[in-house]
């Protein structure tokens, strides 16, 4: 009876703060929106008993990707209503695109058929001494090493398309070269001087720079003309 209650509260939450990252007009209260969605869709894989994936929601969305779009929101110099001036003109366009959307998902659901064995599978008890979180390593590793690995693939092209396109060589750039800084010599670098107690920088032959002449000020005299009777 509790976990059910819980369950529909968890739920009930999760369904309201999507609705309110789509519909907030702050972006920051969009982000926290789904901040607080990715807590609740964390407690419904509690109740359903896998507390790995429960951690790994909390961590890498809330704990990274969130609070990478919240900085990014926050950081970003956004004129939102300049964004929102087209939004009327670009309205049947939208509603036209998401009607499409909708057909295509009723119709892919309607035509969706569950394997004989789904249903027994989905309810059957685990392996005693087996973690959960160990099964679903087993399972990765096994059945679905291929489709991991090609995951892995695309993330790594993904990653250096990143930096390849955001990577900028500039000519006044100074860059590292490490050849020449494991070659150098002391007497390259380091000069041995002896200096007499009381030498000036003229005398070390150290010329001192000049400091920069103060602007001079236009001085405005305002003198009185005085008229003499001749």
């Amino acid at each position: 009876m509790i976990a059910a209650l819980a369950f529909y509260v968890f739920a009930a939450i999760l369904i309201a703060s999507a609705a309110m990252v789509v519909s907030a007009r702050n972006p920051v209260h969009s982000v926290l929106f789904l901040i607080l969605a990715f807590f609740n869709a964390a407690a419904l894989f509690l109740l359903a008993g896998a507390e790995f994936l429960a951690m790994i929601l909390v961590i890498v969305y809330v704990g990274a990707v969130a609070v990478l779009f919240l900085f990014v929101v926050m950081m970003l110099d956004i004129n939102f209503s300049q964004l929102r001036e087209g939004f009327q003109r670009y309205a049947p366009v939208g509603a036209t695109i998401g009607v499409v959307l909708l057909a295509e998902l009723a119709i892919v659901l309607g035509g969706w058929k569950f394997a004989p064995g789904a249903a027994s599978l989905r309810f059957a008890p685990r392996a005693e001494g087996v973690h959960n979180t160990a099964q679903l390593g087993q399972l990765i590793y096994t059945h679905y090493i291929l489709l991991f690995q090609a995951s892995g693939l695309v993330l790594l092209v993904a990653m250096i398309g990143a930096i390849v396109l955001t990577l900028r060589d500039k000519t006044s750039s100074r860059h590292q070269v490490i050849a020449q800084q494991i070659g150098r010599m002391a007497g390259d670098t380091l000069e041995m001087m002896d200096v007499r107690s009381g030498a000036g920088v003229r005398e070390l032959g150290i010329i001192r720079p000049k400091p920069a002449p103060e602007p001079e000020v236009a001085a405005h005299d305002d003198h009185g003309h005085h008229g003499g009777g001749h």
